[in-house]
């Protein structure tokens, strides 16, 4: 084991007070610039390697992260964010950690406003961020960049914002293998279905737009003559919505067996499948929430997509205090694996942190 450097021995071997050294190591103010070079030599020589968990003890002082997450159901993706994060909060509670999520409507530019201005006005350590539109969230990171806080850019990467770090799925390569495993088992088909949530005729969600892109550029090369269909269902439908507009578009058009969603409401289609008794249909998607596994149990979903949503939340809030509190450099991005579930294998995914 190595011996351990005590700052008296730093103090003899720099030639100045063990109160010198003290400040240098924290960096506090009234040292002469020959005795921090002194220091800084004496601490080269000796190979000095601090103990930052010890000092961020010692420090003592409380930090608080924001979340700011789109409104959710229960048992979805983002709340399984939400469980990760907690759990990372409780695993750093010695350092004097505290998670504070907000909420925004996905499809309200002004609620995200809203929500970005009482982080701000919290004053926060630092922010993890699932991005709006480009131009509101940027509104929101310019402000964090002003005041010094750092902040993670969750599920959708937007490098031109200069986040800490992102974590997430690279969407359009999850977009182009959705398509490609889809297609194993659609590749006689004439015509597949993707259906989309959307409001005035778009997704709200960058991360779905690119894995959009991404699913038709394998579609376009590889399959240039199946039909891709859209079904737009509305972002904040009704049950009762959605399954009158599901039972016109299978009753219009009996030659479509697959389906596929970029998204984590894959469950939809399913339990309108496995109510109107249609075996003939199997729709694919994203995220191993409970009322997913459930269809895909029961067979009227064929395969999902996992994110790893709790480890994403969990590294987020982790990041943030590797950074922050212990002052180390951080990867700035984090790509999160994409693994495919099926009926035999969907019961041993398992959900661990990194």
């Amino acid at each position: 084991m190595a011996e351990k450097i005590r700052i008296k021995d730093i103090a003899e071997r720099a030639g100045v007070s063990v109160g010198t050294v003290d400040r240098v190591l924290h960096d506090r103010p009234n040292v002469s610039e020959p005795a921090r070079k002194k220091v800084e030599q004496a601490l080269k020589e000796m190979n000095y390697q601090p103990n930052m968990y010890a000092s961020a003890l010692a420090y003592n002082k409380q930090y608080t992260f924001y979340m700011l997450l789109p409104k959710h159901e229960s048992e979805a993706y983002w709340e399984e964010i939400e469980e990760g994060a907690r759990k990372c909060e409780d695993t750093r509670r010695d350092f004097h950690i505290d998670v504070e999520i907000c909420f925004f409507e996905r499809s309200s530019d002004e609620s995200f406003r809203e929500k970005a201005s009482e982080i701000i006005q919290a004053k926060p350590e630092g922010v993890v961020v699932v991005p709006s539109s480009l131009d509101v969230t940027r509104e929101f990171t310019d402000q964090l960049h002003e005041q010094n806080i750092p902040f993670i850019l969750l599920d959708s990467y937007m490098p031109d914002l200069k986040p800490l770090s992102f974590y997430g799925q690279d969407s359009f390569c999850s977009g182009y293998f959705a398509a490609k495993m889809l297609m194993m088992i659609a590749c006689r088909e004439t015509e597949i279905m993707l259906m989309r949530q959307t409001k005035d005729g778009r997704v709200m969600s960058k991360q779905q737009d690119n894995r959009e892109v991404g699913f038709l550029h394998y579609m376009h090369d590889h399959y240039p003559n199946v039909k891709v269909t859209d079904l737009d269902l509305p972002l904040n439908g009704t049950r009762a919505e959605y399954n009158k507009m599901l039972e016109k578009f299978f009753s219009s058009n009996p030659q479509v067996h697959h389906c596929i969603t970029l998204t984590s409401k894959a469950h939809i289609v399913g339990d309108f499948l496995l109510k109107t008794n249609r075996r003939n249909i199997q729709i694919m998607g994203y995220d191993m929430v409970e009322k997913n596994a459930r269809c895909l149990r029961e067979g009227s979903i064929s395969f999902l997509i996992a994110q790893h949503a709790y480890m994403q939340g969990y590294a987020c809030i982790d990041t943030l205090f590797q950074a922050i509190v212990l002052k180390k450099k951080v990867t700035p991005v984090n790509y999160m694996p994409i693994e495919l579930l099926m009926k035999e294998n969907v019961d041993f995914y398992r959900r661990t942190q990194l």
